[in-house]
Protein backbone atom coordinates (compact mmCIF):
# COMPACT_ATOMS: atom_id res chain seq x y z
CA UNK A 1 0.00 0.00 0.00
CA UNK A 2 1.53 3.50 -0.79
CA UNK A 3 0.68 6.32 0.95
CA UNK A 4 2.48 9.66 0.42
CA UNK A 5 1.28 12.40 2.65
CA UNK A 6 2.25 15.94 2.11
CA UNK A 7 2.25 18.94 4.45
CA UNK A 8 4.36 22.57 4.70
CA UNK A 9 2.11 24.54 2.25
CA UNK A 10 0.74 28.44 2.62
CA UNK A 11 1.09 31.77 1.45
CA UNK A 12 4.10 33.73 1.48
CA UNK A 13 5.66 37.22 -0.09
CA UNK A 14 7.26 37.31 -3.07
CA UNK A 15 11.19 36.36 -2.37
CA UNK A 16 10.29 34.29 0.58
CA UNK A 17 10.84 30.61 1.68
CA UNK A 18 8.75 27.44 2.25
CA UNK A 19 9.41 23.89 3.47
CA UNK A 20 7.36 21.19 2.32
CA UNK A 21 7.24 17.61 3.44
CA UNK A 22 6.07 14.48 2.28
CA UNK A 23 5.52 11.45 4.82
CA UNK A 24 5.69 8.00 2.69
CA UNK A 25 5.44 4.56 3.52
CA UNK A 26 8.63 3.22 4.28
CA UNK A 27 8.92 0.17 1.21
CA UNK A 28 8.45 2.79 -1.52
CA UNK A 29 10.78 5.47 0.30
CA UNK A 30 13.50 2.70 0.22
CA UNK A 31 12.88 1.33 -3.37
CA UNK A 32 12.13 3.74 -5.35
CA UNK A 33 12.18 7.48 -6.86
CA UNK A 34 10.03 10.37 -5.15
CA UNK A 35 9.34 13.25 -6.45
CA UNK A 36 7.14 16.62 -5.90
CA UNK A 37 5.12 17.46 -8.81
CA UNK A 38 2.96 20.81 -8.74
CA UNK A 39 -0.11 22.36 -10.90
CA UNK A 40 -0.38 25.65 -11.65
CA UNK A 41 -4.10 27.73 -12.27
CA UNK A 42 -4.73 26.61 -15.69
CA UNK A 43 -2.32 24.22 -15.89
CA UNK A 44 -1.69 20.77 -16.22
CA UNK A 45 0.39 18.79 -13.68
CA UNK A 46 4.82 19.11 -13.79
CA UNK A 47 7.62 17.86 -12.73
CA UNK A 48 9.61 19.98 -9.74
CA UNK A 49 12.36 17.96 -8.68
CA UNK A 50 13.03 14.22 -8.13
CA UNK A 51 15.31 12.23 -6.33
CA UNK A 52 16.27 8.74 -6.12
CA UNK A 53 16.94 6.37 -3.17
CA UNK A 54 20.60 7.06 -3.11
CA UNK A 55 20.29 11.10 -3.55
CA UNK A 56 20.37 11.62 -7.27
CA UNK A 57 18.33 14.44 -7.99
CA UNK A 58 16.54 15.92 -11.11
CA UNK A 59 15.27 19.57 -10.97
CA UNK A 60 12.89 21.39 -13.47
CA UNK A 61 15.08 24.10 -15.12
CA UNK A 62 12.59 26.99 -13.25
CA UNK A 63 13.54 25.70 -9.92
CA UNK A 64 17.70 25.14 -10.41
CA UNK A 65 19.16 27.33 -7.91
CA UNK A 66 15.92 28.15 -5.59
CA UNK A 67 14.17 24.37 -4.85
CA UNK A 68 16.30 22.03 -3.04
CA UNK A 69 14.84 18.55 -2.77
CA UNK A 70 16.42 16.15 -0.02
CA UNK A 71 14.99 13.26 1.71
CA UNK A 72 15.44 11.63 5.27
CA UNK A 73 15.43 8.13 5.16
CA UNK A 74 15.31 7.31 8.96
CA UNK A 75 11.92 8.86 9.21
CA UNK A 76 11.05 8.08 5.24
CA UNK A 77 10.34 11.56 4.68
CA UNK A 78 10.46 13.65 1.16
CA UNK A 79 11.30 17.35 1.76
CA UNK A 80 11.24 20.36 -0.59
CA UNK A 81 13.31 23.65 0.25
CA UNK A 82 11.80 26.52 -1.70
CA UNK A 83 13.86 29.66 -1.89
CA UNK A 84 13.12 32.83 -3.34
CA UNK A 85 10.19 32.11 -4.31
CA UNK A 86 8.06 34.16 -6.95
CA UNK A 87 4.39 34.61 -7.91
CA UNK A 88 4.37 31.93 -10.52
CA UNK A 89 5.49 29.51 -8.12
CA UNK A 90 1.57 29.02 -7.09
CA UNK A 91 0.42 25.62 -7.06
CA UNK A 92 -0.93 22.72 -5.96
CA UNK A 93 1.84 20.60 -5.00
CA UNK A 94 1.74 17.16 -4.62
CA UNK A 95 4.51 14.50 -3.51
CA UNK A 96 4.68 11.55 -5.60
CA UNK A 97 5.73 8.13 -7.23
CA UNK A 98 5.76 5.15 -9.69
CA UNK A 99 8.02 2.35 -8.77
CA UNK A 100 11.20 3.60 -10.81
CA UNK A 101 14.60 4.16 -9.22
CA UNK A 102 15.66 7.03 -12.09
CA UNK A 103 14.66 10.36 -10.75
CA UNK A 104 15.34 11.49 -14.72
CA UNK A 105 12.70 8.25 -15.42
CA UNK A 106 10.18 9.70 -12.48
CA UNK A 107 10.33 13.49 -14.49
CA UNK A 108 10.00 11.69 -17.63
CA UNK A 109 6.59 10.22 -16.66
CA UNK A 110 4.99 13.47 -15.84
CA UNK A 111 1.89 13.41 -15.61
CA UNK A 112 1.46 9.89 -15.65
CA UNK A 113 2.45 8.53 -12.51
CA UNK A 114 0.68 6.35 -10.93
CA UNK A 115 0.66 7.25 -6.95
CA UNK A 116 -0.08 10.67 -5.69
CA UNK A 117 -0.60 12.45 -2.49
CA UNK A 118 -3.60 14.54 -1.90
CA UNK A 119 -1.06 17.98 -2.22
CA UNK A 120 -0.75 21.13 -0.41
CA UNK A 121 -1.00 24.17 -1.49
CA UNK A 122 1.47 27.02 -2.25
CA UNK A 123 0.17 31.09 -2.84
CA UNK A 124 2.97 33.42 -3.44
CA UNK A 125 1.88 37.04 -3.91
Amino acid sequence: HVQLVESGGGSVQAGGSLRLSCAASKVTFRQFSLGWFRQRPGNGREGVAAISPDGITNYADTVKGRFTISRDNTKSTLYLEMNNLRPDDTAMYYCATDFVSSPDTLMALTPDLGYWGQGTQVTVS
